[in-house]
């Protein structure tokens, strides 16, 4: 199967002032794209040929395996993003306080946690087996799929998701960011895995 670039679910300009237009031509056009493209060049004449991203990434390693995980986490930290002005569900906001003390206390772990990731990475939120929300950074193209968990919502830490619009004060990307979250996605997907 060939995978293709995800369409952004909003427009170009949509996440101005907060991500301007100029990074997502740089972010989404280049960056996830040429994930894509190498993904397909990889896995031509391989097993990995049919599969989906999921199944690709907790069979793989090397090449294949940090491309197939960028196109999914880049489709994820994408698809997580809105300029609409959202809100955690009841049950979301439940489950943030039981396990993280309230919502305000998990917006502050999860900010520090992406402020103390050295290098290039990801931040996710993520649901074990047992229904319990999990919090924990990932270097380079790692992810919860390698764990067995649910991935809810990702925030992006590579340079190049905030460099062109932010410099080196990830702070303040991140805290912009979190203005950008599509709740209502996320709390459709906690939905899903409480199924």
């Amino acid at each position: 199967m060939t995978h293709v670039l995800m369409d952004l679910p909003f427009a170009a300009d949509a996440l101005e002032p907060y991500i301007s237009r100029e990074t997502l031509q740089y972010h989404h056009g280049k960056h996830h794209a040429t994930y894509v493209n190498n993904l397909n060049k990889l896995i031509v004449g391989t097993p990995f040929e049919e599969m989906s991203l999921e199944a690709i990434i907790t069979s793989s390693s090397g090449g294949i395996f940090n491309n197939a995980a960028q196109v999914f986490n880049h489709d994820f930290y994408f698809n997580g993003m809105s300029n609409a002005n959202t809100m955690p569900s009841d049950k979301m906001l439940e489950l943030l306080t039981r396990d993280f003390g309230s919502a305000e206390a998990f917006k502050e772990k999860f900010i520090q946690m992406a402020l103390g990731l050295f290098g290039s990475g990801w931040v996710w939120l993520s649901m074990n087996s047992n229904g319990v929300l999990v919090l924990e950074p990932h270097s380079n193209a790692s992810n919860p799929l390698l764990s067995g968990l649910t991935p809810l919502l990702t925030c992006d830490v590579w340079e190049h998701a905030y460099y062109i619009d932010y410099r080196n004060a990830r702070v303040d990307y991140l805290e912009k960011w979190w203005t950008l979250i599509d709740w209502d996605l996320v709390s459709r997907k906690l939905e899903a895995a409480q199924q």
